[in-house]
């Protein structure tokens, strides 16, 4: 069965994490199909907008801290430039995309998230960036994009405490754009990409595009440096403990 599935209607693709199980976490072999079906997206010309969401209760709650707790640093510098490839193909993608976040958005899921171009969400989302709690910081373009998002001094408490937060603070701040009842994100989402596409698609696109270059036109030099700080804390004795004690289910012990 696969990870990742696309399913296209009216010039709408959806694209789908489907790994319920584990909360549709990202493994290395998530990330390769959903580069796949983004590649697929972006070339098919009859795709003008795109929606991606989660099966089941979560839309992504994290990355596969399994496979994290195996990192090094020379590993983890793989493993995040890996991710941070992927978000920024959807971010780059010409064609608008909504992140209908049905349940929890964390860690690697609040930076797919924020990968995209708006979000609506479920009024029982939840977000969060906890990966201080591993021993770990997000190395998905979260530490780029989160204070891009909300300002810089919300951001940093976020990403320091590793607090998770509910729909409606995300919304507060500026995280999401919409909140929707759980039965009602995928029509939203649906509802804003169908307006978004009756305009001019050469003008979308060109919004687009001097939105993001024209913004951030130092956003890749913010993610090399997300990169390399990832990788050095996964060579470090807090991330093993941080890892191991989330894999344990028990709180971990970081020496001071």
């Amino acid at each position: 069965m696969a990870q990742v599935e696309l399913a296209s209607d009216g010039g709408i693709a959806t694209i789908t994490l489907n790994r319920p199980d584990a909360l549709n976490s990202l493994s290395s072999s998530v990330l390769g199909e959903l580069d796949d079906v983004v590649g697929t997206v972006e070339s098919d010309a009859a795709v003008r907008g795109v929606i991606v969401t989660g099966a089941g209760r979560a839309f992504v709650a994290g990355a596969d801290i399994e496979e994290i707790s195996g990192l090094d640093a020379q590993t983890g510098l793989a493993f995040a430039r890996r991710g941070q490839g992927v978000f920024s193909r959807i971010e780059r993608l010409e064609k608008p995309v909504v992140a209908a976040v049905n349940g929890f958005a964390l860690g690697g899921g609040c930076e797919l998230a924020m990968a995209c171009h708006m979000r609506i969400a479920s009024s029982r989302a939840k977000f969060g960036q906890p990966e201080v709690k591993l021993g770990i910081l997000p190395g998905f373009g979260g530490t780029q994009r989160l204070p891009r998002l909300v300002g810089r001094g919300v951001a940093t408490q976020l990403i320091l405490s590793g607090d998770i937060i509910r729909a409606d603070e995300a919304l507060r701040i500026g995280l999401v754009n919409e909140i929707a009842e759980p039965d009602e994100v995928l029509p939203r989402s649906r509802a804003v990409l169908e307006s978004i596409l009756a305009m001019g698609p050469g003008a979308v696109a060109a919004s687009l595009i001097a939105i993001r270059d024209g913004l951030d036109p130092s956003l890749a030099d913010g993610l090399e440096l997300e990169a390399r700080l990832f990788a050095h804390a996964c060579g470090t004795p807090e991330m093993k403990e941080g890892t191991a004690a989330f894999l344990e289910k028990r709180d971990p012990s970081f020496s001071r």
